[in-house]
């Protein structure tokens, strides 16, 4: 595995992925009950804006770096920019938080938060970036087997799992679909969620028809695009698929992605949507 998310860390697709998780947070926190949020792919945690990777790609200049000044934006996009401020007080943006400090500062007391990231060197700089926090579980060990292993959960009924491979095999699509479908099997009631990057478009549809025709409960995609189809730019947008999708988490997304369209999209022609394929 060679894949390392710094040189990427901020970018269109991060804060779409990002705010993304968030919502979907704010609307299991809803009830009073106990949830649980398990990533299959957690990441470093923090990244360094300023640090060698991130600086030879430049990625997040077109995410994060237009959008950290805004101060009128939907509800949960200001939530996220002010996570983002935070890690920056002195006001200058270098530090960017991944999904685990993302939902590690918006998770409750009674909340737990189960992290898995194989990979050694992120492993540690992931326990450095949550050293102190409670109620978080961060385990060396692959985020497929642990789909298996870890659901259903035996503390809470109510939670969310975030699915974020790599997507350096070519058969990546098909094993996420996959997963998603076997793990709704042993959880019915949580609440699924997973990133794909939007490059070609034949293999994505495949993959949603293969969700759509399990027969997958409340299925909602979100995609932003900032780039047409046709521009050949080896990443044209960002998706998001959710099962169980929350109750008015679709108006949420709805607002927030076309928000983010008219800030970051390189043209009009550029296509967004948040879309039932099932349920609604």
């Amino acid at each position: 595995m060679n894949y390392r998310h710094a040189f990427h860390a901020g970018n269109f697709a991060d804060v779409h992925k990002h705010i993304t998780l968030l919502a979907l947070i704010e609307s299991l926190l809803r009830k009073d009950t106990p949830c649980i949020v398990l990533e299959t792919h957690a990441g470093a945690g923090i990244y360094d804006l300023l640090g060698g990777e991130a600086r030879r790609t430049g990625e997040w200049g077109e995410g994060i770096g237009r959008l950290v000044g805004e101060t009128k934006a939907p509800a949960v996009v200001r939530a996220y920019l002010q996570q983002v401020r935070t890690l920056n007080p002195e006001g200058r943006l270098r530090l960017y938080p991944g999904s685990p400090v993302l939902t590690a500062a918006t998770l409750r007391p009674q909340d737990r938060l189960v992290l898995c990231e194989l990979e050694p060197s992120t492993h540690t700089a992931l326990r450095e970036a949550l050293k102190g926090r409670k109620g978080i579980a961060i385990h060396a060990r692959d985020g497929w087997e642990a789909l298996k292993a870890l659901l259903p959960p035996r503390e809470a009924k109510r939670g969310l799992v975030l699915i974020d491979p790599p997507f350096e095999a070519t058969n990546e699509l098909t094993r996420l679909a996959d997963a998603l479908i076997a793990t709704h099997k042993r959880w019915p009631q949580g609440v699924l969620a997973a990133w794909y990057p939007i490059k070609d478009r034949p293999p994505l549809d495949r993959f949603l028809r293969m969700l759509r025709t399990a027969d997958l409960p409340d299925l909602l995609v979100s995609e932003l695009c900032i780039h047409p189809p046709t521009s050949g730019i080896k990443l044209n947008g960002s998706g998001m698929v959710i099962i169980n999708t929350p109750w008015k988490l679709e108006d949420t997304l709805h607002e927030a992605t076309a928000w983010l369209h008219d800030h970051l999209a390189h043209t009009k022609n550029a296509p967004w949507r948040v879309e039932r394929l099932t349920g609604g």
